[in-house]
């Protein structure tokens, strides 16, 4: 995870969080630009230039064009067609695609089961090597046609669909068009099961719409998974019944001060809700037994000494620790995974575990052996930080999040467990994470891994990153974005584009289909996109951006 900060970050961190991003040439926005993609509107994309990558793509004939009389046509599962069979989850990717495309075409794109041979068709149906998140594309000039087994690919589908028109269809407004697809066939699926993304709302919150506009950029990129960081020495921002002052006074602060903030259950399950809608999958985390401080300024009962300190607005690490003599410490741990897990669908329960430095090995090895079976018991597989695999429990999942500069031994340690059947999920500081400044003129962001270029984000193989991991122990990647100097959408966006694209690709994308040259030239089409969309970004010398 690594927040490691000096002391003189707690002011700077909360006057660059409130800090407008400057104007300049370094600085996208989308009122310096019109958004437009002339060559695209003069011939359709290739079937190869989005992001990610697709595993295979043949181009042949004349490229579908949309039309006031196309129609998007739904079929799939018992009755292929029948309007009362079709799933209700392929309806809503339907749905989805036509509120995408009717606002910029003028077009009324109605959604029918009707079979015919024209027009825009998501089937269901089963094909061999699609998996549960493949699908295959086939264009001609009489229809396109996506193909996938499950309504997870035909989102996916629907992503590519989306970045193969002109990047004026993102506009809410008629634009001119045309509205072309190039013609082929392209079939695709991903590399990894878990592609992931992780928000920080503990160091400064950011409310439902927020998190949601974030899930909207994953989703363009077929991101499947959404870590939310919800517990921190600054803040504690889900709701809790069995213990509210953790929501009421634990999360009324922030970095530099302010109000801070917290979800309500309610507010928990939309973002739950909106993320499945996109098929991701939400990953809660309460880091335990350090970053606490939140929760021990709620309740002095959860201290060793039973004196709660004061709520924390710096942003240093490692000197806070839930008491692990304690039982009761037990008992409040077993209520939060509980209530937790009760509103959590998905597999995962992420229990922190880093930098934990206010805990000796002995008292951290043995909270963690008392914890993941906890989580195990409420219908969760636990996910931790790689410090985890001090404490290594069958099924418990470690991220690892070091870098070049650490030490061999912990390297060792999160290779071992590797070998022994941990599955890893990477999210190497100097590579993935967003936080991190692009160089030195950076205005947001934070440096203690170094400077992460576009370039060093994407340029990295999952399979070979750890030396002594075979390559079937990585379960996949994650591109976290920790808020210390973060504090409205407009900074997230600044400091995940363009790098999140690239994690995304690594992925998704075939090993062979990895170039930084083809890759950043690709890159530079989502742009106009981008402008589009109306989000800021931070424009790389790294990569040729459209002038």
């Amino acid at each position: 995870m690594g927040r490691r900060l000096g002391p003189l970050l707690v002011l700077c961190a909360a006057l660059l969080a409130a800090t407008a991003l400057p104007a300049g040439p370094a600085t996208a926005t989308a009122r310096d630009r019109a958004g437009q993609d002339p060559a695209a509107a003069r011939s359709p994309r290739p079937l190869d230039q989005v992001i990610p990558a697709p595993a295979s793509v043949r181009a042949h004939g004349k490229p579908y064009t949309l039309t006031p009389r196309t129609v998007i046509r739904v079929s799939g599962g018992s009755g292929h067609g029948a309007r009362h069979r079709v799933p209700e989850d392929i309806r809503r990717v339907a749905g989805q695609l036509a509120d995408l495309l009717r606002p910029a075409t003028g077009y009324r794109l109605p959604v029918t089961t009707r079979p015919g041979r024209d027009g825009i068709h998501l089937r269901l149906a089963a094909e061999r090597g699609l998996g549960r998140e493949g699908y295959r594309l086939q264009v001609s000039e009489r229809a396109a046609v996506l193909t996938a087994g499950e309504a997870a690919g035909l989102f996916h589908g629907v992503q590519t669909l989306r970045q193969l028109l002109p990047a004026a269809i993102e506009a809410r407004t008629p634009q001119p068009g045309p509205w072309r697809i190039a013609g082929g066939t392209l079939t695709d699926r991903p590399r990894y099961a878990y592609r992931g993304a992780m928000l920080d709302v503990a160091r400064h919150f950011f409310p439902v719409d927020a998190v949601k506009r974030y899930i909207d950029q994953l989703a363009l990129y077929k991101i499947n998974t959404l870590h939310l960081h919800l517990s921190d020495d600054q803040g504690w921002r889900i709701a809790v019944d069995s213990w509210p002052r953790l929501a009421t006074h634990g999360g009324s602060t922030q970095v530099g001060g302010g109000p801070g903030g917290h979800y309500t259950k309610d507010d928990y399950r939309e973002i739950v809700r909106y993320a499945a809608a996109r098929h991701l999958t939400v990953v809660p985390e309460i880091d335990m037994p350090g970053h606490t401080n939140a929760a021990l300024a709620s309740y002095a009962e959860l201290n060793c000494d039973g004196k709660a300190p004061p709520l924390y607005t710096g942003t240093e690490v490692g000197f806070s620790s839930l008491c692990v003599p304690l039982e009761r410490t037990y008992d409040f741990v077993d209520d939060v995974i509980r209530e937790l897990a009760a509103l959590t669908p998905g597999p995962y329960l992420h229990i922190g575990g880093d930098e934990a430095h206010s805990t000796s090995h002995d008292d951290y090895v043995a909270f963690m052996k008392r914890v993941q079976p906890v989580v195990a018991e409420y219908g969760k597989t636990a996910i931790g930080w790689h410090q985890i695999t001090a404490a290594p429990r069958r099924g418990t999942i470690a991220q690892y999040w070091g870098y070049d500069r650490t030490g061999a031994e912990e390297r060792a340690q999160v290779a071992a467990a590797a070998r022994n059947g941990t599955k890893l999920v990477l999210s190497p500081a100097d590579r993935s994470y967003l936080d991190m400044k692009y160089d030195k003129d950076t205005p947001l962001g934070l440096s203690w891994a170094g400077y992460v270029s576009t370039q060093r984000s994407y340029d990295w193989n999952p399979a070979t990153y750890l030396e002594g991991v075979p390559e079937e122990a990585v379960l996949g990647v994650e591109a976290p974005l920790w808020t210390e100097t973060l504090a409205t959408s407009a900074q997230l966006q600044y400091m995940a584009l363009p790098r999140l694209p690239g994690i995304a690709e690594l992925g998704w994308s075939p090993a062979a289909t990895h170039d930084w040259d083809r890759y950043r030239h690709r890159l530079a089409q989502q742009a106009p996109r981008w402008d589009a969309l109306g989000l800021d970004y931070y424009r790389s010398p790294q990569v040729p951006w459209p002038r």
